[in-house]
């Protein structure tokens, strides 16, 4: 049986692939913490939602949660469901749509991000910023459904799709993570004054993977703490 842990935008590709040999106790470790982080991130979703209320910003954060979690959902179901049904192609090409969709999504949870900033610094919104940030967002969503992602994974050889989407990406997140640097140390972050260094932290774990997992498939664990750092991401909207 092959488990693996996958990154959401690595080329449609498994990045840390288990081999037969590993114990199954592993692979239903990985499928429990994966079912973990979607019940933790949709509650969380609930309760920011629940209690948002007149709070615009509470709202926003819990759209953004919510967003997060549904697109994880698309590739993290069948992947646990692939360790007790193995070999099961539908699952497969399920998982290979999930990963794209899943692309996508974090795009708009950064937009969303970006909207929660504003939103909860009520500083004016910047013309320029605001459509050099919606730009970047566009063309990694265009870049993510271009049919050379080969997402479902048909086509052998190096993707170098997976580093194109990226680039716009990246730029996404440097500069929402900027944003809310310049706020926590001109000492305005208020409950949101750490997120730009869980941003920071979220990226400093995904780049190395999506550069080097296929030629070195351990470095995919670093999806594991990426994981908790988004958590984590999620957890501070609850102080808002």
């Amino acid at each position: 049986m092959t488990v693996s842990y996958i990154c959401e935008d690595c080329g449609g590709k498994d990045v840390y692939a288990m081999n037969e040999n590993k114990p199954k106790a592993a692979a239903i470790a990985e499928s429990v913490f994966d079912a973990l982080y979607l019940v933790s991130g949709i509650s969380i979703a609930v309760l920011l939602l629940a209690a948002a209320g007149a709070n615009h910003t509470r709202a926003l954060y819990g759209a953004m949660a919510l967003t997060l979690i549904a697109g994880d959902a698309f590739h993290l179901t069948p992947r646990i469901l692939s360790v007790y049904f193995s070999g099961n192609e539908r699952l497969a090409s399920a998982r290979g749509i999930g990963l794209c969709v899943t692309s996508i999504t974090m795009t708009v949870f950064y937009l969303l991000l970006y909207e929660v900033y504003v939103s909860l610094y009520g500083i004016p919104r910047h013309a320029l910023l605001s459509a050099l940030i919606y730009t970047l967002a566009a063309a990694r969503v265009i870049l993510c459904l271009m049919p050379a992602n080969d997402w479902l994974g048909r086509r052998t050889g190096e993707n170098r799709w997976s580093l194109y989407r990226n680039i716009p990406f990246l730029a996404l997140g440097m500069i929402v993570a900027a944003l809310f640097a310049v706020r926590a140390f001109s000492g305005e972050g208020g409950p949101l004054s750490l997120m730009w260094l869980a941003i920071t932290l979220s990226f400093a774990f995904y780049i190395p993977v999506v550069l080097l997992a296929k030629k070195r498939p351990a470095v995919g664990m670093l999806m594991l703490p990426k994981t908790c750092v988004y958590i984590w991401m999620l957890i501070m909207g609850l102080s808002l």
